[in-house]
């Protein structure tokens, strides 16, 4: 007896052409959702296995402008950045990810939607938030924290094992076990032989940039401008290629990073369930916005506002990071971070070399940098005299406290 539709996040990979052959094995009639984010993927070789396990139908939807204008650039207007060191490239991938999956299931008219996260990780998080607050009466098959699918795969080996008894194709093999996630903004790296934080990531896992020792010798410079804190255009200053259009734009970026091997990052970090994991992350268009974007703000944003927006961009990196895209706290934090970025606007000139993308100039319609009054030459309006009281004022506190402890 059939127990229902089901709307499957399928990635193409091992884990969900599996679940989807045992979704099948389990009664459910399984539509196959494939985003197309970015990742290096053959979507129709995909959508051909998908049919041939057995899905009625696979819904493949282009959503990488999507990513880019409503995901990727709102996100790095805030400078957000979890724990201090990872751009949030699989993050952010998950909310838009759901949100189209929720849409397909009230096209089919499908009770459930199932994802291919394993009980360990953040992404079971994130997919399942996203769900429940964009349809709460939404059903979630969540095969990995299922006591049967549990007991018949206990590992990467059984999967591997399973596909071939059912004649499921798949790239991974036992030789090669470590998990990949793929889209326009990074691919990361984690798992199997990534597993021991000691040990050294073999230069063979790198896919999306060349080593930094391999970058080429001359630095190619580039000109990004923002407004609104959105990158709006770049140049080369090389070559003069220029992109305005965001996708277009977002991927030259990729290009010039990967030519150039920025943005490696190999870390442990904390996963929201409790358990601490090693990633290695390849991020090269990002860590370029990054850098950019942290530097026309220096010029262009003013020094409370952004010591709040620091204070804030904590926050929302952890709301980014746990899965929280779709909730009354972001929302708040969105119209805040909006609201600092109304003025910063302008141009960065970039360096990019070796594996850095190092900001050598800046200007800015909006810049409250005042040439005269930094500079050591000319007195510029500021009267000297004037910081003696300043400083005094200021001193009177600490004074104090030293007159207590010389007391005791």
């Amino acid at each position: 007896m059939a127990k229902g539709k089901v709307v499957l996040a399928y990635s193409g990979g091992l884990d969900t052409s599996v679940i989807l052959k045992w979704l099948l094995e389990e009664g459910y009639e399984v539509f196959a959702y494939m985003a197309n984010i970015g990742q290096q993927e053959d979507f129709e070789a995909a959508e051909k296995k998908a049919l041939q396990i057995g899905a009625s139908k696979v819904f493949i939807e282009d959503m990488r402008k999507e990513f880019v204008t409503d995901y990727i650039f709102p996100v790095y207007k805030t400078n957000t950045v979890y724990e201090g060191r990872y751009l949030l490239g699989t993050a952010i991938a998950r909310p838009i990810i759901a949100k189209k999956q929720i849409e397909i299931a009230n096209e089919v008219g499908a009770q459930y939607v199932s994802h291919g996260a394993t009980g360990k990780g953040n992404d079971q998080v994130r997919f399942e938030l996203s769900y429940y607050a964009l349809n709460p009466q939404i059903k979630v098959i969540a095969p990995w924290k299922n006591a049967e699918f549990l007991n018949a795969f206990k590992g990467r080996t059984d999967l591997l094992d399973y596909a071939e008894k059912h004649g499921i194709p798949t790239k991974q093999t036992a030789s090669k076990p470590y998990s990949e996630d793929d889209n326009l903004l990074h691919i990361s790296h984690e798992a199997g032989v990534l597993e021991d934080p000691g040990a050294i990531c073999d230069e063979s896992i790198y896919s999306h940039t060349v080593s930094p020792e391999e970058a080429p010798d001359t630095p190619t410079k580039i000109i990004l401008e923002f407004r609104d804190g959105i990158p709006v255009r770049v140049k080369n200053l090389e070559d003069g290629t220029e992109k305005t259009d965001a996708l277009e734009l977002f991927e030259y970026l990729n290009k010039l990073g990967r030519e150039n091997g920025i943005g490696r990052l190999d870390m442990v970090e904390n996963r929201f369930v409790g358990i601490k994991s090693r990633g290695v992350y390849e991020t090269p268009g990002g860590t370029i916005l990054h850098e950019a974007h942290k530097d026309i703000e220096g010029i262009a944003m003013d020094r409370e506002v952004m010591r709040l927006r620091d204070m804030l961009a904590a926050k929302y990196a952890e709301l980014v990071y746990n899965g929280f895209w779709f909730s009354p706290e972001m929302e708040f934090l969105m119209a805040a971070m909006d609201k600092s970025q109304e003025v910063i606007d302008g141009e960065v000139t970039l360096k990019l070399y070796k594996g850095v993308a190092y900001p050598i100039a800046r200007t800015s319609p909006s810049s409250l940098y005042n040439q005269d009054l930094s500079s050591m030459d000319i007195e510029g309006g500021y009267n000297q005299e004037d910081a003696e009281g300043f400083i005094r004022i200021n001193a009177i506190r600490l004074m104090a406290h030293k007159n207590i402890i010389a007391k005791k």
